[in-house]
């Protein structure tokens, strides 16, 4: 008889087991829920499945996520390991497993490969149908008129923004722009969920949580136009917003960039025991950088109360989702690394709010990450750069645009409950036209920043190398003036 022949007839995986516990203490196998929700996980020992729920309540359901704590005594352990086997014959140790570095994990003795991708699609959360009607009948008690008819109306001077700037652009007043048409229900039922002690890292078509948070249109006007008044002091490209005082931290183009870095700011609120969390925005393409997964795993990892959302519009520039991953989008992968996700209707405003609203709560009360995909369409070109008929129908673009609206379909919703008429959505469209536009006259007359700003705010005193470059620049604007702006402060 061979020795481990001999070890499994007196039940030597238990007997080793002992001996490993004489000097190590194992970790067990505990499941956590939210506290603001149901659970959606099984506390059952047995139970080794993640549940996904599907909630057509107001409280929307997220993917659990299970953690693995060391907080068994070797005591508890020894004392499992001396129960008799199971009449079937096994061990405690096949029907259990072992406690592998990270959790206990069971064997089988079938040679199972997990699925690539579930044949059913994760369902997506949504309040209000494509006509305004609300699939829950108490939604006028969750949001009131005020709260809904500021939203609308952002969404409609951001829209009337995007138009007007856009078109600047076409007129060579700017250099460059993009619009967030479609996505304007992200925009303004995120941040009307938010507190403004939340940090915002955006990628760039997030406009409108700026615009909500009191960052005026003139504001908008002054960095695309980038004159002296403008935030960035034309250093930055148009669009590339950020404000200190709103706690929205300044866009740059790199992509996926700020995800880990609001990790690390989540961390610091987190370890300042303060009320508030970081939010962080995406869109689809940038699941495809290595920052993506360096971001969510750190957030895990470090249980960073961080929201993380993604805008899945279905294409990165020219790159459609279905060459982007062959995952079910972007909510599963939140799972995969062990973070509660949810999928919700990015185009209903209603149940934007409602999800960012919950996932806020849950990452301050549960201190820990949430990931969110808001499915939209991104019905404009992906800037001025682009034209986006080279590579998708503009029947395909017309169908989204009409039919799928996120602003007609809440200015439906606030018409049936008696909160709006056309003469206050006429009266609206009138002062958001007169108000960009006159942004835009004001922005465009204003003084262009020095051109020594261009080398300062950087360092206290300028280094040696700015300095020598400054001058050489200096002298060959002297040499050339035609080749350079002459309404540039020298």
């Amino acid at each position: 008889m061979s020795m481990s022949q001999w070890l499994t007839r007196i039940g030597g995986g238990n007997l080793i087991k002992k001996i490993i516990c004489s000097s190590l203490t194992l970790s067990h196998y505990q499941a956590t829920a939210s506290s603001s929700f149901p659970s959606l996980l099984s506390n059952s020992r047995n139970e080794h499945k993640a549940i996904f729920a599907f909630c057509s309540s107001t409280n929307a359901a997220f993917f659990g996520a299970r953690r693995y704590n060391s907080t068994k005594t070797e005591g508890q352990l020894l004392s499992e390991e001396e129960e008799e086997d199971d009449e079937d014959g096994s061990t405690l140790e096949e029907k259990q497993g072992f406690d592998f570095p990270g959790g206990k994990i069971a064997y089988t003795t079938e040679m199972n490969f997990l699925p690539a991708s579930s044949d059913k699609r994760v369902q997506c959360y949504r309040v209000l149908d494509e006509d305004g009607y609300t699939i829950l009948s108490n939604m006028s008690k969750l949001v009131s008129k005020e709260l809904a008819l500021k939203v609308y109306s952002g969404m409609v001077t951001l829209n009337t923004m995007d138009k007007f700037l856009y078109e600047a652009q076409r007129q060579g007043r700017l250099s460059f722009y993009l619009t967030t048409y479609g996505e304007e229900a992200i925009n303004l039922g995120s941040a009307a969920a938010l507190s403004s002690d939340d940090i915002v890292l955006a990628q760039y078509r997030e406009a409108g949580i700026l615009l909500w948070r009191g960052f005026t249109v003139q504001d908008f006007a002054n960095q695309c136009f980038g004159n002296n008044n403008g935030h960035g002091k034309g250093r930055q490209m148009p669009v590339h917003y950020g404000s200190k005082s709103l706690n929205f931290v300044t866009i740059s183009s790199p992509l996926t960039t700020q995800l880990p870095q609001a990790v690390g700011m989540a961390y610091s609120l987190k370890m300042d025991k303060k009320d508030s969390c970081v939010v962080a925005f995406f869109g689809d393409g940038s699941a495809s950088e290595g920052d993506f997964h360096a971001g969510l795993n750190f957030a895990a990892v470090m249980d960073a109360p961080v929201v993380f959302i993604c805008r899945n519009n279905g294409w990165a520039i020219s790159t459609p989702v279905t060459q982007q991953f062959r995952s079910d989008g972007i909510v599963v992968k939140g799972q995969a690394y062990g973070i509660p996700s949810i999928r919700v209707d990015g185009n209903d405003a209603l149940a934007v709010y409602n999800v960012v609203r919950s996932a806020r709560e849950m990452a301050i009360n549960e201190q820990r990450p949430i990931l969110i995909e808001a499915m939209t369409y991104r019905v404009s070109h992906h800037s001025t750069s682009d034209d986006s008929t080279k590579y998708r129908s503009v029947e395909e673009i017309e169908h989204w645009k009409t039919l799928h609206s996120p602003i007609t379909r809440l200015r439906k919703w606030i018409g049936r409950n008696g909160w709006w008429s056309n003469k206050d959505e006429s009266k609206l469209h009138v002062e958001a036209t007169k108000q960009v536009k006159l942004a835009i006259d004001e922005a465009e007359k204003k003084e262009m920043p020095p051109l020594r700003d261009m080398f300062t705010d950087v360092y206290d005193e300028l280094p040696l190398n700015l300095m020598e470059q400054e001058t050489m620049l200096r002298e060959t604007i002297q040499k050339h003036p035609k080749d350079f702006p002459n309404n540039m402060p020298l």
